[in-house]
């Protein structure tokens, strides 16, 4: 439930700050975008390589992955939300951050990860804004994956 009101007001931000921003820019000096998502890993190449070779994550060879936005069908906005420090929301990962990944193709994807043996924790295909899956990557981290809605 907490999913879809974080994407519907991301979604309902997006369209009022379009209208905003035709009346008034924002001051200098603030945030206007994420500009990258960095985590520690135990072993941090075989973590970018799993999420290479299992996500299809396109990890280049300085270690990360550069993502777009312009890509075919991507959501036009990121959304950033703070939960309470009692959600069971990322369970059941201990991690205190769960990235949610746009992707292009969930029925694909989820075939891939169970070919590679990749426990799919559960899914979702009713959501409003989309279709959603939940994995672990090998060191534990809980994985949102999200098709949106056409």
């Amino acid at each position: 439930m907490e999913r879809r009101w974080i994407l519907l007001l991301c979604l309902t931000s997006l369209s009022m700050a379009s209208l905003a921003s035709a009346a008034s820019a924002p001051p200098a000096g603030h945030i206007t975008g994420v500009g990258g998502i960095f985590f520690k890993a135990k072993d941090p190449q075989a973590l970018s390589m799993w999420y290479r070779d299992v996500l299809g994550m396109p990890v280049q060879a300085w270690g990360g992955a550069a993502l777009r936005y312009d890509a075919p069908e991507h959501p036009p906005a990121l959304a950033w939300h703070v939960f309470p420090a009692s959600t069971k929301y990322f369970a059941p990962s201990a991690s205190g951050v769960m990235i949610d990944y746009a992707v292009d193709d969930m029925d694909a994807l989820l075939k891939r990860l169970r070919s590679a043996g990749v426990t799919v924790l559960k899914h979702d295909d009713s959501d409003p804004n989309g279709r959603f899956a939940w994995i672990l990557d090998p060191e534990g981290n809980e994985v949102e994956l999200w098709q949106p809605k056409r």
